[in-house]
């Protein structure tokens, strides 16, 4: 009886210890995958602020300006060159 008994509680202690090896292999594997998200998190965080640098730079009024005027050669509007339409002559 004796010798069953010893067999079950090896059998319960391997058990056990492949459980144990199982459960530290699943959180390395977990740990591995949290750190290349927070990795991506952190590119892409650069990404994004390196984008709302590009958007700031790109939309600023002088360097569209100074594109319009040398790209598709456009002149600042004057006084002379405006016309004001008045209620009687847009009908």
């Amino acid at each position: 009886m004796s010798g069953k008994v010893n067999l079950v509680l090896t059998m319960l202690l391997v058990a056990c210890g492949l459980s144990l090896v199982n459960a530290q292999y699943q959180a390395r594997h977990l740990f591995i995958e949290l750190e290349r998200a927070q990795s991506q998190a952190r590119q892409l965080d650069i990404e994004w602020a390196q984008l709302q640098l590009d958007q700031s730079t790109l939309g600023k009024h002088a360097r569209i300006e100074e594109i319009a005027r040398r790209d598709l050669n456009m002149t600042p509007l004057t006084a002379a060159r405006t016309q004001y339409l008045t209620p009687e002559q847009a009908k």
